[in-house]
C-alpha cells in the first residue's frame, strides 16, 4: 500500500498548494483531504481512493469503475461516497478535482 499512500499524498500536496481552503484531515482513521473543514476524498484502509461525489452520482454512467463505499459489516454504504481502486490510479487526480468541485457547490 506504500505506492497508494505516496500517490495520495502527492495529490493532496498539489491541492493544498493551489487551493487555500484545502487542508489535511482524517476520515475513519485514514488520511483525508478537506475543503473548508469537510472531507471530500480519502485513502481507504485497503489502498483505494474514496471520493464524495454525492447521492446523485451514478457510477453506471462512468467510463471507469466506481463502487459505493461500504466500510460497515452490518449497514449499507455511505451515501454519496464512491471507491475507485488502485489499478485505476491514473484517474485519482482528476477524480479528486471532481470531488472538490462537488463539495464546493454543496
Amino acid at each position: 500500500m506504500k505506492e497508494q499512500k505516496i500517490l495520495f499524498e502527492q495529490i493532496r500536496a498539489k491541492l493544498i498548494e493551489k487551493e487555500k481552503l484545502v487542508t489535511t484531515g482524517k476520515m475513519m482513521s485514514s488520511e483525508a483531504i478537506k475543503y473548508d473543514g469537510n472531507v471530500f476524498a480519502f485513502i481507504s484502509k485497503n489502498g483505494n481512493m474514496v471520493f464524495k461525489f454525492g447521492k446523485g452520482f451514478d457510477p453506471e454512467t462512468q467510463d471507469y469503475k466506481a463502487t459505493p463505499f461500504n466500510p460497515f459489516k452490518n449497514k449499507g454504504p455511505l451515501a454519496g461516497w464512491f471507491e475507485v481502486s488502485y489499478p485505476q490510479h491514473e484517474l485519482w487526480e482528476s477524480l479528486t478535482q471532481e470531488a472538490l468541485s462537488f463539495i464546493k457547490q454543496n
